[in-house]
C-alpha cells in the first residue's frame, strides 16, 4: 500500500538509482506484466517491448512519482497505457478491434442485465451452471483443468480476459482494477463473473466429456 515504511523506501532507492532495487523489481512484475500486455497486442514478441518500454518509462518517470499509489498500480497502469496505444497502432482491422471488445461466450440471456437492480451482470435464476462434480479422477484431472481454463482464458473477449487475468490470476483488488481500467465498478463485476462464467462453462463440459 502507498505510503508504508517498504514502499517509501523501494521508492527511495528508485529515486537514488539503486541498480539492485531495479533489478528485483523487473524480476518480480515481469512476469505478470507481459501476461497483461499480452491481452492487447496481437503477439509475445510484441508484449515483450510493451514490458521494456515501460521499465523505460519508470526509469525517466520515478523522480515525479509522488505516492499517490502503490509502486505496482503506477507500473501497471502506465504498462496498459502503452500497451492500449501500441495495440491500437499493430491492429490492422477496425473490425477486429471492435471484436475484441463484444460477444460473448456464453449466452447473455442467462444474466441479469448491468441495471438490474439486484446483482447485476449475474445469473438470472435457474440460469446458473450446475456444480462441478466430485470424482475420484481429481486430482488427476487437476493440472488439465488448469490448462483447459488457460485456454479458454486466451478466447475471452479482451476486457473480460484482462479483468480475469489481473482479478484471479495476479490478485489485484476491485478498486485497482477499476482505476486501472478507468471502468466503474459495475462494469468491473460484469466482465468478471462473465468472463469467469466462460470458463467454467467450458471446465463443466471438458468434465462431463471425461466423466
Amino acid at each position: 500500500m502507498p505510503g508504508t515504511v517498504d514502499e517509501l523506501a523501494l521508492v527511495a532507492a528508485l529515486h537514488t538509482g539503486d541498480e539492485a532495487v531495479f533489478a528485483e523489481l523487473v524480476e518480480q512484475h515481469s512476469p505478470s506484466m507481459l501476461r497483461v500486455a499480452r491481452g492487447y497486442v496481437p503477439s509475445h514478441e510484441i508484449a515483450e517491448e510493451v514490458v521494456q518500454e515501460t521499465w523505460i518509462a519508470l526509469l525517466k518517470g520515478i523522480s515525479k512519482f509522488e505516492g499517490r499509489s502503490a509502486i505496482r498500480t503506477w507500473l501497471f497502469t502506465v504498462m496498459i497505457n502503452i500497451a492500449k496505444a501500441r495495440g491500437i497502432r499493430e491492429r490492422r482491422d477496425a473490425d477486429a478491434e471492435i471484436a475484441a471488445y463484444t460477444g460473448g461466450t456464453v449466452d447473455p440471456a442467462r444474466f441479469r442485465p448491468p441495471d438490474s437492480a439486484k446483482w447485476p451482470g449475474h445469473w438470472k435464476e435457474h440460469a446458473e451452471p450446475s456444480p462441478f462434480p466430485d470424482t475420484p479422477e481429481g486430482s488427476v484431472l487437476g493440472n488439465e483443468l488448469v490448462a483447459v481454463a488457460r485456454r479458454e482464458l486466451d478466447k475471452l473477449p479482451e476486457r473480460q480476459r484482462i479483468v480475469v487475468t489481473l482479478r484471479d490470476i495476479l490478485g489485484f483488488d476491485s478498486g485497482e482494477v477499476c482505476e486501472l481500467l478507468q471502468i466503474s465498478v459495475a462494469n468491473q463485476r460484469v466482465l468478471l463473473h462473465r468472463g469467469r462464467a466462460a470458463v467454467r462453462q467450458v471446465l463443466e463440459d471438458y468434465l462431463a466429456d471425461v466423466s
